[in-house]
């Protein structure tokens, strides 16, 4: 058989082949035949084995399922024992968080006297995020502590013409619950402004924005803002309570999924979406107790295996700073400094500290601050941070000219300013080439 013949004899029985039928047995019986040649043997073979062709396929029909039946509201309740552990911390731990922590994480002197026993956790999963009228919660994820449990308790809109009757359901649990304060994630923001809005629509009474509100997205970016990249709460509990949410999904998926559902009837779309708000609560309860604890560890040294890293006193110091209590907030940042801080938190806490030192005349304090600042190596810094070392040159040369009265010295800390100054942006370098010719000219007048 000459190459020619050769491929088209495998060509034809490819083509067989596609049919189905055994190419093999038919081949045996054609070769058999010695009056036929080859060519002809494959004519045949294709004849034996069905030349017609194959028959196209009916197109299917596409099965449309029927819309399953919705319930048009439906409650879901889960309960944990105390000592059930969610990441790193037991449930239970919450109950230890007192009034006086809260008030300090929440900003709000209403929380002296309360505890998490008393507060309701709360989180909505919505149509949107934009917010407005148009934006509708259908599913309201509500978590508190009673009888030695906490609870997940969770009112699912399976139709939105049902939203009076769920209105209606979550004011008697607002009444009947006794509680006294409230905590969210983002929810001064989102969460209690667009419940208000629909409880308004409807003409229905409103308490949440009667009870002190703890928003704990604003102690969060106090507290790790500095140390991780996102302060998603998603991100935050898997980072600082070390929550397994790896089954969980993206909220970007949440509002088509109730859309599919309103669609299909298919509860399987809501089920994961169930799972994400109660991981929300847990996730926002863990939070709060890991912050809590900080604060009753704030005496221990950092780095100490039992007690907060340098980063953390970061965060606790940032508290205190925006409570207003500055001589508590530098005292923790200066135990922070004894540990292991990145080079830029650690410029920027030793311009912030001697700033503080300064006015209240502590040069004692201040100098030795400005001067770690002018000996800090720049050029891994960011121009920020680059300016808090400039910022510490600027004060020694004040220091040393208003104070000390040693001209040379605040001259040559001028020019080493100046020099640094050439490489940011800013009016920094004006401020000390007007120092440097200042200096000269008060050094030629004095002799100093």
């Amino acid at each position: 058989m000459d190459r020619k013949t050769e491929l088209e004899h495998h060509k034809k029985e490819r083509e067989v082949r596609k049919r189905g039928v055994s190419i093999e047995d038919a081949w045996r019986k054609l070769d058999r035949d010695d009056s036929l040649s080859v060519k002809n043997k494959l004519e045949k073979l294709i004849n034996l084995t069905g030349a017609a062709k194959t028959p196209k396929a009916k197109p299917v029909e596409r099965f449309i399922p029927e819309p399953q039946p919705r319930e048009p509201l439906r409650y879901f309740e889960n309960r944990y024992g105390l000592d059930v552990r969610y990441g790193r911390h037991p449930i239970g731990d919450g109950l230890a968080v007192d009034g006086e922590t809260l008030k300090y994480l929440s900003r709000d002197e209403e929380f002296l006297g309360l505890d998490l026993g008393s507060a309701l956790f709360f989180d909505l999963e919505t149509t949107g995020l934009a917010g407005g009228t148009g934006t509708i919660p259908f599913l309201v994820g509500l978590g508190y502590y009673r009888d030695d449990k906490f609870v997940v308790a969770q009112y699912f809109l399976g139709d939105p013409g049902e939203e009076d009757r769920m209105l209606e359901e979550l004011s008697a649990f607002f009444r009947d619950g006794k509680f006294r304060s409230i905590v969210t994630y983002n929810g001064k923001a989102f969460d209690v402004p667009l419940l208000e809005t629909r409880f308004i629509l409807k003409r229905q009474k409103y308490v949440l924005n009667e009870w002190p509100h703890l928003d704990f997205l604003f102690s969060a970016r106090s507290l790790w803002k500095h140390k991780y990249d996102s302060c998603r709460l998603f991100h935050l509990a898997r980072e600082v309570v070390a929550a397994d949410r790896s089954e969980d999904i993206p909220g970007a998926e949440i509002p088509q999924r109730y859309f599919d559902y309103l669609r299909t009837g298919d509860f399987g779309l809501i089920e994961p979406i169930l799972y994400h708000n109660q991981e929300d609560i847990l996730s926002l309860l863990g939070l709060v107790v890991a912050g809590a604890k900080l604060f009753k560890s704030e005496g221990a040294p950092p780095e100490d295996e039992e007690g907060p890293t340098a980063m953390d006193l970061v965060g606790v110091g940032r508290i205190f700073e925006t409570a207003g209590e500055l001589d508590r907030s530098v005292a923790i940042f200066e135990r922070a400094l004894s540990g292991n801080l990145p080079a830029g938190i650690e410029v920027a806490l030793k311009e912030k500290i001697s700033f503080h030192f300064k006015r209240a005349k502590n040069y004692e304090k201040a100098v030795p601050l400005w001067q770690d600042l002018s000996e800090k190596e720049w050029s891994a810094l960011n121009e920020r941070e680059i300016k808090g070392i400039l910022n510490g040159l600027r004060q020694l040369a004040i220091h040393h000219e208003r104070h000390t009265r040693d001209l040379a010295e605040a001259v040559r800390i001028s020019e080493e300013g100046l020099a640094l100054a050439e490489r940011v942006p800013g009016r920094l370098k004006d401020d000390f080439r007007g120092r440097l010719k200042r200096l000269k000219a008060k050094r030629a007048k004095t002799g100093l």
